[in-house]
């Protein structure tokens, strides 16, 4: 199947072509960042995306996502073991073919990013009255990923790197950052300026990892 922009489409508030040029740039060029300069990132820049990540969609209107800024050094010291406890057990169950791949894998900045963010979900948040979580709570989870995916791409809008740690300990993120127990961890985040400005494919797929799949054996029609 065929899927791209239609020229016979209808008159509408589109945006420009040259926004949109932008834009697909844009997306092309967010990557997971696991190599950082130690240089400061901005507060302003930093409060500009997550007041852009403010405005992702949310079920119901809910709003869920939670950040917290880690910048006790205490804090990112524990995560750290956390991720390296988490890393061997995974690289333990790892297939013995690619044991040898994983471990030369870089796969957190967690010693080098400026910031560090762990995002929460608010399994128990009121606002939105629970509209559309009844019957699926979990899209509450969905929207806290649709706010790190709009941070993610403000910040690459203005040359900053993100990456995003899921090899941790849940519960031990929740201690480290003394979360109320209704919140459920969803992200530990790396956030500073890139040693590689522009990669034009992710690191995994130039380490050699997994190659991207073509877009015709995901989507389907019915």
């Amino acid at each position: 199947m065929g899927v791209g922009m239609h020229d016979s489409a209808p008159d509408n508030d589109a945006f420009p072509e040259d926004f949109l040029r932008t834009f697909a740039e844009l997306v092309r060029l967010r990557r997971d960042v696991r190599r950082f300069r130690p240089d400061p990132v901005p507060d302003e820049i930093l409060e500009e995306a997550l007041n852009l990540a403010h405005l992702a969609p949310s079920v119901g209107f809910s709003q869920p996502w939670r950040f917290v800024l880690v910048e006790d050094t205490a804090r990112r010291a524990a995560a750290v073991r956390s991720f390296e406890r988490a890393n061997a057990a995974a690289l333990a169950a790892t297939a013995e073919e690619d044991k040898a791949l994983y471990a030369r894998l870089k796969l957190q900045g967690m010693r080098e990013a400026p910031v560090q963010m762990a995002v929460f979900c608010d399994d128990a948040t009121r606002t939105g009255r629970k509209l559309g979580a009844r019957s699926m709570p979990e899209t509450r989870a969905y929207s806290v990923v649709c706010a790190i995916h709009t941070l993610w791409l403000a910040l690459r809008a203005r040359g900053v790197g993100m990456g995003w740690v899921s090899i941790l300990e849940p519960a031990e993120i929740v201690r480290i950052c003394e979360a109320p127990a209704e919140w459920r961890f969803v992200a530990w985040l790396c956030i500073g300026w890139p040693e590689e400005a522009r990669a034009d494919e992710p690191e995994l797929q130039r380490a050699g990892w997994e190659q991207r799949l073509p877009l015709t054996k995901l989507c389907h029609r019915l």
